[in-house]
């Protein structure tokens, strides 16, 4: 089975942007309407769409929502979306409101009694881990928090062998060095991350620069490519990404 392409859109204060390595301070505003460009996407064939809320990951409960909520309700695909997902509440709000699913960062985490609960009760195709690491000298992967300021005491396998135990069915794992890069996505991290857990359903993100980047995830085991910036730069339609994949 091929990799399926999951576009993505990053909200900030109504918004589409795109981060360079989470960096707010390096925020590049796109002059496009959120619903407009979900909607583009949807017509050339995109199933699921990643929605980042940027200001929730910034503001936290004082966030303004709902630019968010309006593009759950206006998008015609299958939306995941995260960034400041904080409670159950955060994920009972974005769900009622639309959302397919619910991505889970920082605290999946920090907490992962906590999350492991909330994949009980909200059902594992209700929630994604989504993981950001960074790469050691000695190449282990160790997971990031708080936009990437924090580090974690497990490394990314031990906190997968946990989940695996839990059940855990989607996975969103970024390599912070290649998010926003467009240098090429990580394929060793990606096909080691299949290779030892096979029922979990891996969505790569982070390095994408064209369709050749794409190809090459067909090879690592990966169920799904988010890809944002490459879209937006023009340097591929979801629909050539599409046919690039068959």
């Amino acid at each position: 089975m091929s990799v399926q392409i999951i576009p993505a859109i990053d909200l900030l204060d109504g918004s589409c942007v795109r981060l360079m390595h989470g960096d707010f301070k390096k925020c590049k505003v796109y002059e496009l309407d959120a619903a407009r460009l979900a909607a583009t996407y949807a017509k050339e064939g995109a199933k699921w769409l990643h929605v980042v809320d940027l200001a929730a990951s910034r503001d936290g409960a004082d966030a303004d929502t709902r630019p968010l909520f309006r593009l759950l309700e206006l998008a015609e695909q299958s939306v995941q979306t995260g960034g400041g997902v904080r409670g159950e509440t955060d994920i009972s709000m974005r769900l009622d409101h639309g959302a397919d699913r619910v991505v889970v960062g920082s605290l999946s985490v920090n907490e992962p009694d906590t999350f492991a609960d909330w994949l009980s009760r909200f059902g594992q195709d209700r929630l994604v881990a989504a993981l950001d690491v960074r790469i050691d000298e000695d190449g282990i992967p160790w997971p990031r928090t708080h936009g990437w300021t924090r580090g974690s005491e497990q490394s990314l396998w031990s906190l997968l062998d946990f989940y695996s135990d839990k059940g855990l069915r989607h996975l969103l794992c970024t390599d912070i060095s290649r998010d926003g890069a467009m240098s090429g996505p990580n394929l060793d991290l990606y096909s080691e991350i299949t290779s030892r857990y096979p029922d979990m359903l891996l969505q790569a993100s982070g390095g994408v620069s064209g369709l050749l980047d794409l190809q090459k995830l067909n090879g690592t085991g990966a169920h799904s490519a988010i890809t944002g910036k490459a879209l937006l730069e023009g340097c591929f339609t979801v629909a050539e990404a599409m046919e690039a994949l068959k």
